[in-house]
């Protein structure tokens, strides 16, 4: 488990100077993000942002929820069937998630090892500055526990 400090909310409204910041939809997209639990779609984020009245596209979101997440402000992950799901970051630092494939439940964990075969594959194919994902899925303990009964 990653221990960092969590994202500070101002950091949400800052990312990318004016490309996310400063408008009503940016603002909105913001909070919702910081009352949502767990990894949710660009739809579901949309739908609760109808919700709640505000009237913003669901372009407006893809395009705010990628900029966060190029400055990883935000997690995002691809579910089992390729979808990209997204949740305010819990940490500052980088970090991999073990998400349940029953529930959603998702836990942000170090990779080490990870980091390590990383680096030493891109070096040997003589890559640099490489950045990379890895999403882990499984069953978290209660859902394995209602699964073997």
């Amino acid at each position: 488990m990653t221990s960092q400090s969590p994202v500070p909310p101002q950091q949400l409204e800052q990312s990318r100077g004016t490309r996310v910041r400063g408008t009503r939809q940016a603002e909105a997209l913001v909070t919702v993000l910081g009352k949502l639990t767990g990894f949710h779609s660009a739809q579901e984020i949309h739908a609760e942002l109808r919700r709640r009245g505000e009237r913003v596209g669901l372009t407006t979101v893809y395009r705010h929820l990628q900029v966060l997440s190029e400055d990883q402000v935000v997690d995002a992950i691809r579910d089992e069937s390729g979808e990209t799901l997204y949740r305010r970051c819990a940490t500052v630092s980088h970090h991999h998630h073990v998400t349940c494939r029953s529930c959603g439940r998702s836990v942000e964990v170090e990779g080490k090892a990870v980091e390590r075969w990383a680096e030493r594959v891109a070096a040997e194919a003589g890559f640099v500055d490489v950045d990379h994902t890895v999403e882990l899925f499984g069953l978290c303990p209660e859902c394995a526990a209602q699964a073997r009964e």
